[in-house]
């Protein structure tokens, strides 16, 4: 892996100086001229794999699918975790198009973006390997259009021109359209290759594309809805889940936190498309797990955290205290080292039941009440999702997912209760509480359903795109008191990018 890093880096400086698609002639990024029996395509379509990894970041991408929700904030604690209030800003929905998070996911996204593209305008590249670099490019698309309302996208049949700008209608179109043509190339999902794009993990995303449609296909001047959800594209939600449903490679995993175990690979039932981790390997990309929980863990604790992001007190209690969603204790961690999975919150103990403390001495207590400016040091509900490998914190073997059989479960469930069949809806969404030691539910809403995919999918990174599909972004939250402006579901194009790119066009409300 790493003489495979010392060949990419230097040559794809054009991509990594600018960080845009907009900005990047691809006809000047080279990897080798000397390539042989089509190794090149192979490192090309490698690298933008890769890419991936910047998702797995605490911020940028990340940063923007969570703090902005109901289920993230990262609070100021003395000098500690105030970096020029960028987290508070996220959290506010006070961001402009300078902020940090906004400029670096533009760039990290437009990279994986202009990666694919070049193995797609690759001629020795093979038919399968221009298929995976579609999907690609379509998964960097989504991310893109999501946040951002626009794509830059490049013709390339036409590579000296400045790429289009794609409404958030017309990307949703050209998805769509990618993902059904490259179909019949992609390998169906085997155990052995979720890291690799494959029929279910582009199934999965056309059900993800069609079910935010109504979304992506709203006037750009007044973003936030209401949203009207055609029959047409509910129908195809539970057509390409049906496709993983029914191909009978996955089900719900017994053990809720098997799916993000140091294990997963082989523990869970539900990975359908992942980045593939192995204990003590670097990928050298940034895709381990790790910050997952540096992120969230206090100093004292094992593993010693960073001290930063909490969820939310209203999030928290959306849980039924018999759901094992809320927390579990892990073999080999929690016996070990007091950690449990799951929210943290009350006084914390090590593995043999001695009270924490914090770096004061006092008891450390974490509480759901949280000031997001002048925060203490025990504040906050923790969340560990990933579960750490002792023996190796810094490279485990956690698979990190992007695209999960429940998730594909719930997306048919809400398609169908958007559909008007609200019984069987109900019913999909009772055997997946059911599975997760929660009550079924006698009648099912609209909250119903965001609330569940909130409980299952939490810190995922779907939480804001599933709270402005259900018109509840801009709610008031704790820290957030009042109702942010509709044009806030979706970030600003980075002022640079307008500057080089006249063909974008600053998104309303900015």
């Amino acid at each position: 892996m790493k003489n495979i890093n010392k060949i990419i880096i230097p040559s794809l400086i054009g991509v990594l100086m600018t960080g845009a698609i907009g900005c990047t002639n691809l006809d000047d990024v080279v990897l080798d001229k000397t390539d042989k029996a089509g190794a090149l395509p192979a490192l090309q379509l490698k690298a933008a794999y890769q890419s991936l990894g910047r998702i797995t970041d605490q911020a940028a991408i990340y940063a923007l699918t969570e703090h902005p929700s109901d289920e993230m904030q990262g609070p100021t604690r003395g000098a500690d975790w105030d970096d020029n209030g960028r987290w508070r800003n996220l959290h506010t929905h006070t961001w402009t198009n300078q902020s940090d998070d906004v400029l670096a996911a533009w760039n990290d996204l437009n990279k994986g973006h202009a990666l694919a593209n070049e193995v797609i305008g690759d001629s020795r590249s093979t038919a399968k390997q221009k298929a995976e670099a579609r999907f690609l490019r379509a998964f960097y698309m989504y991310y893109t259009v999501d946040l951002f309302g626009q794509v830059a996208f490049r013709d390339l049949a036409n590579p000296g021109a400045l790429p289009k700008a794609l409404s958030r209608k017309e990307a949703a179109a050209l998805i769509i359209s990618e993902l059904n043509a490259i179909m019949p190339e992609l390998d169906a999902s085997t155990a052995s290759n979720t890291g690799t794009a494959t029929k279910n993990a582009a199934s999965f995303l056309l059900a993800k594309t069609y079910l935010n449609n109504g979304v992506f296909s709203q006037d750009p001047n007044s973003p936030a809805g209401p949203f009207t959800f055609a029959k047409a594209d509910m129908d195809a939600v539970i057509a390409n889940a049906d496709v993983i449903i029914n191909s009978g490679r996955y089900s719900l995993t017994a053990n809720y936190f098997d799916n993000f175990h140091y294990e997963n690979t082989s523990r869970s039932k539900e990975l359908i498309f992942v980045i593939q981790n192995e204990k003590g390997a670097s990928l050298g990309n940034g895709s381990s797990p790790r910050n997952r929980y540096f992120m969230t863990t206090h100093y004292n604790q094992t593993p010693s955290g960073w001290n930063g992001f909490t969820t939310l007190a209203d999030f928290y209690n959306s849980f039924d205290k018999a759901d094992t969603r809320i927390g579990a204790a892990i073999p080999g961690v929690t016996d070990v080292k007091g950690l449990r999975a799951g929210f943290l919150i009350g006084q914390q103990f090590d593995e043999k039941g001695k009270p924490l403390t914090d770096r004061t001495g006092k008891p450390l207590i974490f509480t759901p009440a949280i000031d997001l400016k002048n925060a203490s040091e025990p504040e906050g509900v923790r969340v560990i999702k990933y579960i750490p490998d002792l023996s190796d914190l810094d490279n485990p073997g956690n698979d990190y997912v992007f695209f999960r059989y429940a998730d594909a479960w719930l997306m048919k469930a809400e398609a169908l209760f958007r559909s008007g069949n609200a019984a069987t809806a109900l019913s999909m969404i009772n055997t997946l509480r059911t599975a997760r030691g929660s009550r079924a539910l006698t009648t099912l809403t609209e909250a119903d359903i965001l609330a569940e995919r909130g409980r299952e999918l939490y810190w995922e990174g779907w939480r804001r795109n599933d709270q402005i599909r259900f018109g509840k972004f801009s709610d008031p939250v704790q820290n957030r008191s009042s109702a942010s402006p509709a044009f806030r579901v979706v970030f600003p194009i980075p002022q640079r990018e307008l500057e080089i790119n006249p063909n974008l066009k600053q998104n309303f409300g900015y």
